[in-house]
């Protein structure tokens, strides 16, 4: 993915982010989905059944 590509996102202040924050952000984002994912996967082998792939 080219740098072009990502959208700047300011905060409405004008001024792009910079790449420490996006980082931050983007960290933070995946770590909260891997929390959902493991959360996922631990209620499916309590009930033994497979999550849905997709």
């Amino acid at each position: 993915m080219s740098e072009e590509s990502v959208p700047q996102q300011g905060g409405g202040t004008g001024q792009p982010k910079g790449l420490l924050q996006q980082m931050e952000e983007l960290m933070a984002a995946l770590n909260a989905d891997l929390s959902a994912l493991d959360a996922d996967l631990q209620s499916a082998g309590r009930t033994g059944e497979e999550p849905e792939a997709g």
